[in-house]
């Protein structure tokens, strides 16, 4: 997606060998019209797919899962990183490593929120490792609902991500995929 190739190259901060910083357009502050091109994107690329329901993880997954919702005029559910008070009740659990903040996190989804008839669209901002969708795909194993797919905002190829995701037999989507990061620049696969 060239839209997003652009905004990655000209507003986002290399961080390292391995990380792009997007918080000026993505996951702080957010560049709306760029996330509305996202969620219609993901639309085009999943239109074949009969999706139900938008999942996710918080909170950086929110806001194109959020669009993409809103393209497919279906429900968004996102995965709580911290139980609360407020979720009572059975929920599905699953522990996902995060690589940008190096930590554990039990990830939860109440089970009144999914179905076996679901057919879900898993979002996320990231991909780096797959952790954190193979902590989705199995809490929706968990729910007995179908995944439809994996949409990606940006993919960082040069991890193992993709080929972990590939394995499962899930179409995999990413909208910009990193090739490389270094000598302050940042390289596509299709570029």
């Amino acid at each position: 997606m060239e839209l997003l190739q652009k905004a990655i190259q000209e507003r986002g901060t290399i961080i390292g060998e391995t990380i792009v910083k997007v918080d000026s357009f993505l996951n702080h502050e957010m560049d709306t019209a760029l996330l509305y091109e996202i969620g219609q994107e993901f639309r085009r690329q999943f239109q074949h797919k009969p999706v139900t329901k938008i999942v996710t993880i918080e909170a950086g997954g929110i806001a194109p899962a959020l669009m993409a919702g809103l393209a497919f005029n279906v429900p968004v559910v996102y995965a709580k990183k911290q139980k609360s008070l407020t979720m009572k009740g059975d929920v599905y659990v699953e522990s996902v490593y995060s690589f940008t903040k190096q930590v554990h996190s039990d990830v939860t989804i109440s089970k009144d929120r999914l179905s076996p008839e679901d057919h879900v669209l898993i979002i996320d901002d990231f991909l780096a490792n797959g952790e954190a969708a193979a902590g989705l795909i199995s809490i929706l194993n968990q729910a007995g609902a179908t995944v439809a797919g994996i949409g990606i905002v940006i993919e960082k190829s040069f991890q193992r991500g993709r080929s972990r995701l590939e394995e499962l037999g899930i179409e995999v989507v990413s909208l910009a995929r990193i090739a490389r990061i270094g000598e302050g620049k940042i390289e596509f696969l299709n570029s």
